[in-house]
């Protein structure tokens, strides 16, 4: 008796979820088809009325770019080209002229050649201004020109260059180029192995583990493996390095979404290269996503101190979704969670302001998590440090530096006015800096602050509401003001500026390899790293 009607009871539950899941499946159904349906006859009739001559594909476009600008600025629509892009940077392997290039405002830049690849061996040197590819002038192209650049092996191309106000000409013959996740590892100290990480394609966990195996057979002891500006990728990737410090089994993280087909676990599946060798792991705000994974994923079972500054603070997964004609969506489907339960994102955008800006959650607002051996972590967005190295900050006057290109362009000057034999010959001090600040006056470099777009912005709804007149001389005022202060952050903020600065320059001399070289003999985040991993008593302390 009793077990047939727990058996009618457990019956009947289910019928009402299946009946619930059912009408709400049906209602979010038949509400996306009614929207569907709206925008479908609202489109055809606008573009079949409208009284000037409109183009659907441009229409649609901004649609569609509208729509997500709702969201976060990772769902992002793909075009066919742009998934191509990112097969690419997922697998780190394409067929082109082995460069990085930049396409703004028409105009192309060499940014870095790859040592030994096809731009470097044709003499094409970074800040060179590509303006015609074949017969093709990059002014005239609709769309992006670097597709030009990509080609099958073996095939030529001829490129007309600006270098200094000189026009010059190069034959480039493409060739298969491999981007590695590890560009650079080596026993320095005579026992610390350092492994730099610069993305999470495919190759990542395997050539961090050749490059750990390979160091420890050289006689490694210990190991700093630098995440910095690494903004990402692969989660896989994430997973199975932390598995080579980690045994097998351990979780790494967690996903969770309104979507329960996107509640994952995600756990240690091989067994491990080594689960005692110390380690230190170094981050900055350039550190994002699984570089957060494996950050947060070592810190929280104590198996690695971190030193730097904090990440940057992405929590959300991404996954690209096939549409018609070869596009795609990427999509955020869920955000990811520490093995202690922190969620590392640090921009709210489904709670924005009144601004329509992200909020960000307030220092007082922590929630505190702890670590396997019972230490105090904090949520918020990003991984914070074990050990807080201030030269590894980037403040904001060094950002718009770099985005309005002002370091870039600067150590392009500087490589055509000064000569280095060798890495041990080059010298960057206050003198060169000072030249530095009369570039940016000389050139009238006029980098942005967040302050001032604000304040422009202001200006112009003063305008807009009949106040310019009233307002505007206190507008001056206060741009020169925000003139004043820049100029005195220059000079407060010069260490990290200059750290930018020699990283940009090194790199025209001597490439990457030389740019990892310099950092290891000067860099105050490797020699940190260095130092505790000296100091065992130090080193375990801190993981207590």
């Amino acid at each position: 008796m009793y077990e047939s009607m727990k058996k009618k009871i457990s019956i009947s539950v289910i019928a009402v979820v299946i009946l619930f899941t059912t009408v709400s499946f049906k209602s979010d159904f038949f509400e996306i088809a009614k929207q569907i349906e709206i925008f479908t006859t609202l489109f055809k009739e606008l573009n079949m009325n409208y009284v000037d001559e409109t183009n659907p594909a441009d229409l649609m476009d901004a649609a569609i770019e509208g729509m997500l600008d709702d969201l976060d600025p990772y769902t992002k629509y793909w075009t066919e080209q742009e998934v191509e892009d990112a097969k690419i940077n997922r697998s780190g392997e394409y067929s082109g002229i082995g460069s990085t290039v930049r396409t703004k405002d028409k105009v192309m830049t060499i940014i870095e050649p790859r040592k030994g690849y096809p731009a470097d061996k044709a003499g094409l040197k970074a800040g060179d201004q590509i303006i015609k590819i074949g017969e093709i002038s990059v002014t005239d192209f609709e769309g992006d020109a670097g597709d030009l650049l990509k080609g099958s092996p073996g095939s030529a191309i001829n490129v007309t260059y600006l270098r200094q106000g000189k026009t010059a000409q190069a034959t480039i013959k493409r060739a298969e180029v491999d981007v590695d996740a590890v560009p650079f590892y080596k026993l320095i100290n005579g026992n610390t192995g350092y492994i730099v990480l610069t993305k999470f394609n495919k190759k990542a966990s395997a050539q961090v583990k050749e490059a750990l195996i390979s160091l420890k057979n050289d006689g490694a002891e210990k190991i700093i493996l630098d995440l910095r500006g690494n903004g990402g990728g692969l989660l896989v990737e994430a997973i199975r390095i932390c598995n080579l410090f980690l045994p097998k089994g351990e979780v790494i993280t967690t996903t969770k979404s309104v979507i329960k087909k996107y509640n994952k676990t995600y756990k240690t599946k091989e067994e491990p290269i080594d689960t005692e060798i110390p380690l230190a792991i170094l981050i900055n705000g350039g550190s994002a996503s699984a570089s957060e994974i494996v950050t947060g994923g070592l810190q929280d079972y104590d198996r690695a101190v971190v030193i730097g500054a904090r990440s940057f603070g992405k929590g959300l997964v991404q996954r690209p979704k096939p549409l018609t004609y070869g596009t795609q969506l990427k999509v955020t489907i869920s955000r990811y969670f520490t093995p202690s339960g922190r969620c590392i994102q640090a921009l709210d955008y489904w709670n924005r302001d009144e601004k329509g800006n992200a909020v960000r959650t307030e220092s007082q607002n922590y929630k505190e998590f702890k670590t396997k051996n019972g230490r105090k972590v904090f949520d918020g967005g990003g991984v914070f440090p074990d050990i807080e190295v201030t030269s590894a900050k980037i403040s904001p006057i060094t950002k718009a530096l770099s985005k309005d290109n002002a370091i870039f362009e600067y150590a392009t000057d500087y490589y055509y006015k000064h000569q280095y034999a060798n890495l041990e010959e080059f010298r960057f001090n206050d003198a060169d800096y000072e030249d530095f600040k009369k570039f940016l006056k000389k050139t009238q470099f006029t980098f942005e602050t967040e302050t001032e777009t604000a304040f422009a912005k202001a200006l112009e709804q003063a305008e807009k509401d009949g106040l310019k007149n009233e307002v505007s001389s206190v507008y001056n005022q206060l741009q020169k003001t925000i003139k004043d202060a820049k100029n005195k952050e220059l000079d407060d903020r010069q260490e990290e500026i200059q750290n930018v600065l020699i990283d940009e320059i090194v790199k025209r001399y001597f490439y990457r390899d030389g740019l990892y070289e310099y950092q290891i003999a000067n860099n105050k985040e490797i020699a940190e790293a260095i130092d505790i991993l000296n100091d065992t008593k130090r080193y375990e302390n801190t993981l207590k």
